[in-house]
Protein backbone atom coordinates (compact mmCIF):
# COMPACT_ATOMS: atom_id res chain seq x y z
CA UNK A 1 0.00 0.00 0.00
CA UNK A 2 2.84 2.45 0.78
CA UNK A 3 4.18 2.51 -2.65
CA UNK A 4 0.59 3.28 -4.15
CA UNK A 5 0.46 5.94 -1.22
CA UNK A 6 3.81 7.39 -2.19
CA UNK A 7 2.89 7.43 -5.99
CA UNK A 8 -0.81 9.25 -5.52
CA UNK A 9 0.52 11.70 -2.45
CA UNK A 10 3.11 14.18 -4.74
CA UNK A 11 3.34 16.70 -1.72
CA UNK A 12 6.00 16.91 1.25
CA UNK A 13 4.52 17.14 4.46
CA UNK A 14 5.58 21.19 4.70
CA UNK A 15 4.37 21.80 1.19
CA UNK A 16 0.80 20.30 2.41
CA UNK A 17 0.65 22.09 5.77
CA UNK A 18 2.06 24.98 4.03
CA UNK A 19 -0.95 24.68 1.83
CA UNK A 20 -3.40 23.86 4.65
CA UNK A 21 -3.06 27.08 6.19
CA UNK A 22 -4.57 28.69 3.19
CA UNK A 23 -8.06 30.95 2.53
CA UNK A 24 -8.14 28.52 -1.07
CA UNK A 25 -7.59 25.31 0.96
CA UNK A 26 -10.40 25.98 2.82
CA UNK A 27 -12.74 27.04 0.67
CA UNK A 28 -13.40 23.46 -1.24
CA UNK A 29 -14.55 20.44 0.19
CA UNK A 30 -17.52 18.99 1.28
CA UNK A 31 -18.08 20.11 5.14
CA UNK A 32 -21.35 20.56 7.61
CA UNK A 33 -20.13 23.80 8.35
CA UNK A 34 -17.01 23.33 9.83
CA UNK A 35 -13.39 21.84 8.27
CA UNK A 36 -14.20 20.08 5.18
CA UNK A 37 -12.73 16.21 5.14
CA UNK A 38 -10.74 16.84 2.50
CA UNK A 39 -8.98 19.64 5.32
CA UNK A 40 -9.26 17.42 7.72
CA UNK A 41 -7.65 14.43 5.60
CA UNK A 42 -4.81 16.84 4.37
CA UNK A 43 -3.96 17.05 8.47
CA UNK A 44 -3.53 13.34 8.60
CA UNK A 45 -1.71 12.91 5.61
CA UNK A 46 0.68 15.27 7.14
CA UNK A 47 0.99 12.94 9.96
CA UNK A 48 1.27 10.30 8.28
CA UNK A 49 4.45 11.50 5.96
CA UNK A 50 5.87 12.31 9.61
CA UNK A 51 5.68 8.70 10.57
CA UNK A 52 7.62 5.90 10.15
CA UNK A 53 6.46 3.29 8.30
CA UNK A 54 6.59 0.63 11.30
CA UNK A 55 4.99 3.08 12.94
CA UNK A 56 1.56 2.66 10.58
CA UNK A 57 -1.28 1.44 12.50
CA UNK A 58 -4.41 -0.25 11.01
CA UNK A 59 -6.46 2.87 11.20
CA UNK A 60 -3.70 4.86 8.90
CA UNK A 61 -3.35 1.98 6.60
CA UNK A 62 -6.87 2.39 5.85
CA UNK A 63 -6.60 5.76 5.56
CA UNK A 64 -3.81 5.87 3.12
CA UNK A 65 -6.03 3.53 0.94
CA UNK A 66 -8.70 5.93 1.24
CA UNK A 67 -6.29 8.91 0.18
CA UNK A 68 -5.19 6.57 -3.16
CA UNK A 69 -8.69 5.74 -4.35
CA UNK A 70 -10.06 9.58 -3.79
CA UNK A 71 -6.55 10.85 -5.88
CA UNK A 72 -7.48 8.10 -8.74
CA UNK A 73 -10.94 8.88 -8.94
CA UNK A 74 -10.43 12.85 -8.99
CA UNK A 75 -7.75 12.65 -11.39
CA UNK A 76 -10.31 10.69 -13.61
CA UNK A 77 -12.26 13.81 -13.41
CA UNK A 78 -9.65 16.37 -14.61
CA UNK A 79 -11.62 19.33 -16.37
CA UNK A 80 -10.04 20.90 -19.60
CA UNK A 81 -7.94 23.64 -19.67
CA UNK A 82 -5.45 24.94 -17.12
CA UNK A 83 -6.44 23.65 -13.92
CA UNK A 84 -4.05 26.08 -12.19
CA UNK A 85 -6.81 28.18 -9.91
CA UNK A 86 -9.44 25.51 -9.68
CA UNK A 87 -11.30 23.71 -7.04
CA UNK A 88 -10.68 20.79 -8.97
CA UNK A 89 -7.01 20.93 -8.09
CA UNK A 90 -7.46 22.20 -4.65
CA UNK A 91 -9.18 19.62 -3.79
CA UNK A 92 -6.86 17.24 -4.77
CA UNK A 93 -3.79 19.49 -3.11
CA UNK A 94 -6.26 19.22 0.19
CA UNK A 95 -5.61 15.26 -0.17
CA UNK A 96 -1.97 15.60 -0.49
CA UNK A 97 -1.54 15.56 -4.63
CA UNK A 98 -0.77 18.29 -6.93
CA UNK A 99 -1.64 17.91 -10.46
CA UNK A 100 1.33 20.60 -11.39
CA UNK A 101 4.25 18.69 -9.56
CA UNK A 102 6.04 16.79 -12.01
Amino acid sequence: MSDEFDEAVNMTATELERWLATDESRSVGQSDGGESVGHESGRHIVRLLRKKKGDLTDDDQAHMRKVVGYVHRHLAQRPDGDVEHTRWRYSLMNWGHDPLNG
